[in-house]
């Protein structure tokens, strides 16, 4: 993919010269189409350990190998399992390039805090990309949440691991979150809309017997003004795909359904618009580099921190990918 000339005819800005650092099926699936379609961008090189990306731009094994093969690239998106975001982060930063992270932003809090310094003293971008923050209906939903008194939340994410992590066993290793990876993005929506801070009070794991991460999870939260919050994320979901966000306020029940993409009113269709959640996530990425700015908002990973360590633990049945013990 390449632009021609230095200068974005839309946005009338620098191209920004862009990597992407794994290639694996989300940036396959959203973070090239987004790059491909925007004329902000000119996708410089790829570094993925298997050799992985598109035709017609270079590829290199490691991101040290590609920055001394491509040294005027301007920024990387890291697409990389957390456990060696940081490493790679904070390797991009000391070598003078704009970053963006997948999320989670760490596998760590003191990690993304480090990354944060990092960047502010180098004078460099670090952008934690909630993409779920970016889908059509969330503004709306904020907007109107506003000017009501809310009553309660009840956030319902629940998906199928095979469909969307299949064979990925990094998702349950220490650090790879588990259920908390998409469960993340229900609560990087509900910590944008509300307009107080809520504090989990207890909550429930479940784990399968051998795996590290929780495969469900049942939380439960109490915002600043007394209401609660509730949580219930599960990753063995089999038929239609569940994420949605209900919001019981003084005037009305409101609903976020798909994962942002449709605003329901006491059950009538109020907003619905065509998914742009990583086209919005490069938008924003160009802004900040523009004005070297920062956005890293790292409260949704505060609330998976303290659901490990405030949580029950509970032992289920083991997981396997084809869902069949293996012969001994």
């Amino acid at each position: 993919m390449s632009k021609s000339g230095n200068i974005s005819e839309s946005t009338n800005m620098p191209v920004i010269k862009i990597a992407i650092v794994g290639f694996g099926k989300i940036a396959r699936d959203q973070h090239y189409p987004a790059l491909f379609d925007s004329p902000a961008y000119q996708l410089a090189a790829v570094a993925s350990p298997d050799g992985a990306g598109p035709e017609g731009v270079d590829r290199y094994d490691t991101l040290d190998a590609m920055l001394d093969a491509v040294p005027d690239i301007d920024a990387v998106t890291l697409c990389v399992p957390p456990s060696v975001r940081y490493v790679l982060a904070a390797k991009a930063l000391a070598r003078g390039k704009h970053v963006m992270l997948e999320k989670p932003p760490g596998t760590t809090l003191n990690e993304v805090a480090a990354l944060q310094r990092q960047a502010e003293k180098g004078g460099k971008t670090l952008f934690a990309a909630w993409h779920s923050r970016f889908a059509p209906a969330v503004e709306p939903a904020r907007t109107w949440l506003d000017k009501r008194k809310v009553r309660s939340v009840d956030i319902q994410w629940k998906e199928d691991v095979r469909v969307w992590h299949p064979g990925q066993d990094w998702i349950w290793e220490p650090g790879g979150m588990g259920v908390f990876d998409p469960g993340i993005n229900g609560l990087s929506i509900a910590t944008a809309i509300l307009g107080q801070p809520f504090f989990l009070r207890k909550g429930v794991l479940e784990v399968p017997a051998n795996r590290q991460t929780p495969i469900a999870a049942d939380l439960y939260f109490e915002s600043t003004d007394g209401y609660p919050v509730s949580a219930v994320f599960d990753s063995r979901q089999t038929g239609p795909q569940l994420w949605d966000i209900h919001v019981t306020t003084d005037e009305g029940r409101l609903t976020l359904s798909k994962g942002g993409s449709q605003m329901f009113v006491d059950g009538e269709l109020q907003h619905e618009a065509e998914e742009r959640e990583y086209p919005g996530l490069y938008q924003r990425f160009a802004e900040l580099v523009e004005s070297v700015g920062s956005e890293v908002d790292a409260t949704p990973l505060q609330h998976v921190a303290d659901a490990f360590l405030l949580s029950e633990r509970r032992s289920v049945d083991p997981f396997y990918w084809n869902d069949l013990e293996p012969s001994e």
